[in-house]
């Protein structure tokens, strides 16, 4: 195998073969660099970097600059005393939220027609509470932000849109399709239409879709799940005027990932392009940078650089933090050892990214196919089939029976589980029916069933979030959505159950706290999970979303008791007792 440049594909013929300009990273030296930032993170005067970076200017920022350098003596290596710091905050900046507007979304009604397809009757009640959550989840942003922006780190964006929850304050990227979909079924197509239509304006502005509303993120993305969101709306209102307003907005897109965010790998003299995550700025995240700051501490500052760059294409991909991104250079043989500081995400093609990207291929080609361009379908066809190859050449492992990421130093798989490997199932990016219910087996033979409260994120426990203990609620609806598309009763009752697990893991965690958290732990009935950089947050978008596709897809056998139901339309099925509910 051999690892070449940055690669853009004019075989594709799908967008001009250029390298897109991108934005320069974040310049704003008080919410993305500068001594302000500096001074204010490493006095650590709150609980989360990310308060002071969502906080408002009460001044225009040259004035604010100047403040402050009048109180630090003209000297920016001067160190400001934190009760200063505070005063100086006090009186230049407003706390975060002043950005929003109060809004109720005007499409919410009391009674979708999906929860009476729900048979528990204590099942039926919650999800009305969760439907009940859109509300004090949506935000709209105040036109301020629009008229002057100096002011903000917030992005404007013209449409309302509904947030996770908790620190995560304005809209995130693929948190948002379990979102929609979420919305969808409330019958909020409005909110969920602006919501679509709000990325699709960063796109036209930025050339892809931000990580999240602030500019500190403006040089990073996240999974790019634009395009479905626009399936998911387009299934849901068989709009085709919005589709085909839509879908040269979604080609932008997926040009930006396939010139910005690829590589070529030959195997065999056969070059696939393959993609990764990968975020070239080699400075701490402004919303986690004392955190940043102190794990570089001792390195040379070229190691520094990499370091960042490698922890902001971490969060990139939207697992921020886990060991499956840790490649360990010096004693490890180049597996996934080490603690945070062997972050190299850079250094690993994932599997899932290109899973969904595979996705996206068929999925632009059945846009285009529907509005009559039978040329456009066929070379999105082409691009999927050959992402296909790439995803069977590279990751699939048939002695294994799944598909593992490949790490770029030694040019190998790595073997660890992670319910990624089973991506593949869940984009239907395979070519033979084996495959699938080899992964059924593998998924059997992982040991990650062996829990009562969700399939484990890995089964490593780092300490960061994105590991052991922790199940989060995007990789068990994906994990249960490519079981139930597979044709085996096996797979389908597994995925039932997986479903079961999970309804009963929110349900506990409801009654208990009366909240939705945005990740479990698998080892308590109910238990918040933890780890990370951060407290776990409460809300929850996507928990709230996954749950209510689940109640509607399974509705009419998931107990609030948790009990094993075999539904009527599944044929019975014996699974190991370590897939019993207790």
């Amino acid at each position: 195998m051999r690892y070449l440049v940055p690669f853009c594909v004019s075989s594709l013929t799908l967008f001009s073969c250029v390298r897109s300009a991108l934005p320069p990273p974040c310049d704003s030296q008080i919410y993305c660099t500068g001594p302000i930032l500096h001074q204010v993170q490493t006095a650590k005067l709150f609980d989360d970097d990310k308060y002071f970076v969502d906080m408002k200017l009460k001044a225009a920022p040259d004035a604010v600059l100047s403040a402050f350098h009048n109180l630090s003596n003209e000297s920016p290596n001067v160190t400001v005393a934190p009760a200063k710091l505070k005063a100086f905050l006090s009186t230049y900046f407003d706390k975060p939220g002043t950005e929003f507007e109060t809004w109720t979304p005007t499409d919410w009604h009391d009674k979708p027609k999906f929860l009476d397809g729900i048979a528990d009757d204590s099942l039926r009640v919650w999800a009305g509470k969760l439907h009940e959550l859109w509300k004090s989840l949506g935000r709209k942003i105040h036109t301020n932000v629009r008229d002057h922006p100096e002011f903000y780190s917030q992005i404007y964006t013209p449409h309302p849109v509904v947030v996770p929850g908790g620190r995560f304050r304005e809209l995130y990227y693929w948190d948002s399709y379990w979102v929609i979909n979420g919305l969808l079924l409330s019958e909020m197509t409005d909110t969920a239409r602006g919501m679509i239509l709000n990325f699709l304006h960063l796109v036209n502005r930025y050339g892809f879709v931000p990580n999240g509303g602030r500019i500190y993120y403006e040089r990073r993305s996240q999974p790019p799940f634009l395009t479905l969101m626009v399936e998911s709306y387009y299934q849901a209102t068989k709009d085709e005027e919005f589709l085909r307003s839509a879908l040269p907005v979604l080609e932008k897109e997926y040009g930006f990932w396939m010139e910005n965010r690829s590589v070529a790998v030959t195997v065999n003299d056969t070059t696939h392009v393959v993609n990764r995550y990968d975020v070239q700025v080699g400075l701490p995240r402004p919303e986690s940078y004392s955190d940043d700051l102190e794990l570089a501490e001792g390195l040379s500052d070229e190691h520094k650089d990499l370091l960042w760059t490698d922890l902001k294409a971490g969060a990139e991909s939207g697992w921020d933090f886990t060991s499956r991104w840790y490649i360990d250079e010096d004693g490890g043989g180049g597996h996934n050892n080490g603690t945070l500081r062997a972050t190299h995400t850079s250094w690993v093609l994932p599997v899932d990214l290109n899973a969904l990207l595979c996705r996206n291929e068929r999925t632009l080609a059945s846009f285009h196919r529907a509005l009559g361009d039978d040329d456009s379908a066929a070379a999105y066809d082409q691009a999927a089939a050959r992402r296909q190859e790439v995803v069977e050449a590279l990751f699939w492992d048939a002695e294994r029976g799944a598909w593992f990421d490949i790490n770029l130093l030694t040019f190998s798989n790595h073997f660890e589980f992670y319910p990624s490997n089973l991506a593949p199932v869940w984009a239907q990016c395979y070519s033979q029916a084996e495959m699938g219910e080899k992964a059924v087996k593998y998924l059997k033979g992982s040991g990650a069933l062996q829990f009562p409260n969700g399939v484990p994120t890995s089964l490593r426990e780092s300490g960061q979030q994105w590991d052991y203990p922790n199940a989060w609620p995007p990789l068990q609806h994906m994990l249960i959505e490519g079981l139930s598309k597979l044709p085996s009763e096996d797979a389908k009752q597994l995925a039932f159950d997986l479903a079961q697990r999970w309804i009963k893991t929110n349900w506990l965690a409801y009654i208990k706290h009366k909240a939705m958290f945005e990740k479990y732990d698998v080892n308590g009935d109910g238990k918040p999970g933890g780890g990370g950089e951060y407290e776990v947050q409460l809300g929850f978008g996507w928990t709230n979303g996954v749950a209510l596709q689940l109640l509607d897809q399974y509705g009419e056998a998931l107990t609030s008791g948790g009990r094993h139901v075999s539904p009527g339309f599944l044929l019975p099925l014996v699974i190991s007792a370590t897939l019993t509910l207790q």
